[in-house]
């Protein structure tokens, strides 16, 4: 659609630019309340992680990386102390990763400061949004 003379931005990035307006915003919340800074690569693993253990090749998968990549932002999380890496108890030679206590008090923070500028939108615009992009869930 047409905005006086001008085309109207694709959804795609609309949706990447909140997103992004998200994760900036929520990490450098944490950064100003005393956590490590972290990027934008880091702050996304932590979506993606199950609190029992999720093994690296899968963690790669869902985030869409490599396993050298991956490793790379795992080893980076280990050594802030906000993961580890474990023995898969369900496969001989398998490793899990997880968060540390540190990392589940970081998410919990991190859950936090998204209810609060997911607030700051506005109770209606949030529920609208949420009601849009939750049949997306599906497809995930």
């Amino acid at each position: 659609m047409d905005k006086g003379g001008e085309l109207e931005p694709p959804l795609a990035l609309l949706l990447l630019l909140a997103s992004r307006w998200f994760d900036h915003r929520s990490l450098a919340e944490l950064a100003r309340r005393g956590w490590p800074r972290l990027s934008s690569a880091q702050s996304l693993l932590f979506a993606y992680i199950d609190e029992a253990g999720t093994p690296p090749a899968e963690l790669a998968r869902r985030l869409g990386n490599s396993r050298q990549a991956t490793h790379q932002l795992v080893h980076g999380l280990v050594q802030l102390g906000l993961v580890e890496v474990g023995d898969d108890p369900r496969r001989r030679r398998g490793r899990l990763v997880r968060p540390s206590d540190e990392g589940m008090a970081l998410a919990t923070e991190a859950a936090a400061i998204l209810r609060e500028l997911e607030t700051s939108l506005g109770a209606d615009r949030a529920r609208v949004l949420r009601e849009l992009l939750a049949g997306f869930l599906d497809e995930a």
